[in-house]
């Protein structure tokens, strides 16, 4: 039985992956911090959920806790580390930004660390579309420079990057960071455009739609993002003999075995779009409230996702109304509206 360790099962994206692998048959245990970034009950209902495999096990604790973490990890033994724990939301970055050097940066340190001394086959680390930042060439890949971060959060996953970079070449570990674009669906984070706009479009209050509605995102459905995790796990990468060795178009590091993999649904669709699928879901139209850009906001979001699909033969392709109706039929039961 393969064994996991992963970090932020009672979120959104690692309650979901967790789930997958449990139904394949694999030992997981989940670390998570218990945050109230946002509603603990919610994080909560995940991991009871969970803890119903008798395969799964978890510890709340800190990432930033080293000596805890360090002491999970001896005695778990994985074999595999997904790090998916994470202080999440651009938004936030702009109130409590220490909150993001705590967790992302210092927590992710400790997570890494763990890895190169266990010696584990593969660590795989989340980071986001956000580290694109004020690039403007799309759909973004994973090969295109990525220097211009415009929040605390892209920075501290940039610097992410970095850090494991720097430990997969003098350690030789396997790492695989991959880069998220909007993910949605089911159990989804209340901070969330689709929770919010949902909920308030229920309620009947308006809805803060940003830069008059000219926003477009490449919005992935969170089951076909824990799908492509779940491949990339067996997709290892292997350090090359020199750099004529790496494939054009293949983010593989030529001094290193790591690589960066864009995970979204290769489509960029309109704000109002989306609003639009909300609506047609719940059956009632919403109040806009147009507004204009936020701070550190970007007008689109696009995935090149060709090496996700040339590495694994997958490539997401669930339709953003499908998603959103899927979404839609959870959050009524869930919360009984």
């Amino acid at each position: 039985m393969k064994r996991v360790l992963i970090t932020g099962t009672a979120g959104f994206i690692g309650f979901h992956l967790a789930r997958l692998l449990l139904a394949e048959g694999w030992c997981v245990h989940g670390y998570d911090g218990m945050t109230d970034y946002y509603d603990v009950a919610l994080k909560q209902r995940r991991h009871a959920i969970l803890l119903q495999n008798p395969n799964f096990t978890a510890t709340e604790g800190m990432l930033e806790d080293q000596a805890l973490f360090d002491r999970v990890a001896d005695d778990f033994a994985p074999e595999i580390i997904v790090h998916l724990a994470a202080q999440a939301g651009v938004r936030y970055s702009l109130e409590n930004p220490r909150a993001y050097l705590d967790s992302n940066v210092i927590g992710t340190f400790t997570v890494i660390e763990a890895a190169r001394r266990l010696g584990v086959g593969h660590l795989l680390i989340a980071s986001t579309s956000s580290v694109y930042g004020a690039n403007e060439t799309m759909p973004f890949a994973e090969t295109d420079k990525a220097d211009t971060q415009l929040t605390i959060y892209a920075a501290t996953k940039k610097a992410n990057e970095s850090m494991a970079h720097a430990y997969a070449h003098l350690w030789n570990l396997p790492t695989t960071m991959f880069r998220f674009f909007t993910v949605y669906g089911p159990w989804g984070r209340p901070d969330m455009a689709l929770f919010k706009f949902t909920e308030a479009i229920l309620e009947g209050r308006p809805i803060d739609i940003y830069n008059n509605g000219e926003m477009y995102r490449d919005f992935t459905y969170v089951e076909d993002l824990v799908r492509g995790i779940r491949l990339l796990i067996d997709a290892v990468p292997q350090c090359p003999a020199s750099a004529a060795d790496i494939a054009p178009g293949d983010s593989l590091s030529p001094v290193a075995p790591y690589r960066i993999v864009n995970i979204g649904n290769s489509d960029k669709v309109r704000l109002m779009d989306f609003v639009e699928a909300i609506e047609q879901a719940l059956g009632k139209t919403a109040i806009r409230n147009f507004m204009p850009m936020q701070k550190g906001d970007v007008p689109a979001t696009w995935a090149d996702a060709s090496l996700l699909q040339r590495l694994t033969g997958y490539r997401p392709q669930t339709d953003v109304r499908d998603g959103i109706a899927r979404f839609v039929a959870w959050f009524r039961d869930y919360y009984r509206k």
